[in-house]
């Protein structure tokens, strides 16, 4: 099973847009995704709601994808309380990333990826090396939400290609 994080808890952010397009992808590909968003789930600390998703969705994940937008110039930090308040062996340890970094600004997260890398490997989960920046997220979505931008969607195709070979 793979998993979706939409590393915001933003209501309607860009990033839960992206994110939804890659479980569609995924889908048409006949890869079975579920979409996590941290909109209003309390990740300060372990309580039953952080229980409930280890045991429901974060310990049966094979492969994890996250979308995560650019906060001054790294990750947010609910995805990295996500992390802090989850059981680290049973939810992350010998598993597999993907990330995807969205921006409106030029530089599609690029650093913030390289800090979710580390946080990743320190948690030893394995981090595909195509990691994609997506920059002006805010020029290539249609009203719908969906990406518009033909050369953006190929890069996505052919890292989910990749990352299921992975």
């Amino acid at each position: 099973m793979y998993t979706i994080i939409s590393g915001t808890n933003r209501t309607g952010s860009n990033t839960i847009k992206i994110a939804s397009q890659y479980k569609n992808l995924l889908e048409l590909k006949g890869v079975s995704a579920r979409l996590i968003s941290l909109e209003n789930l309390d990740v300060s600390t372990r309580n039953p709601a952080i229980k409930a998703l280890e045991e429901d969705v974060l310990v049966k994940a094979e492969k994890f994808i996250f979308v995560s937008p650019e906060y001054n110039g790294s990750i947010p930090g609910v995805l990295k309380s996500l992390f802090d308040s989850s059981d680290i062996q049973r939810c992350w340890w010998g598993k597999k990333a993907l990330l995807t970094g969205v921006s409106t600004g030029r530089a599609g997260n690029l650093r913030g990826m390289e800090h979710l890398t580390g946080i990743l490997n320190y948690m030893k989960v394995i981090v595909h090396p195509n990691k994609l920046p997506i920059s002006v997220v805010n020029v290539l979505l249609n009203l719908d939400g969906s990406i518009k931008d033909q050369t953006t969607l190929k890069a996505i195709d052919q890292q989910l290609n990749e990352f299921i070979a992975f």
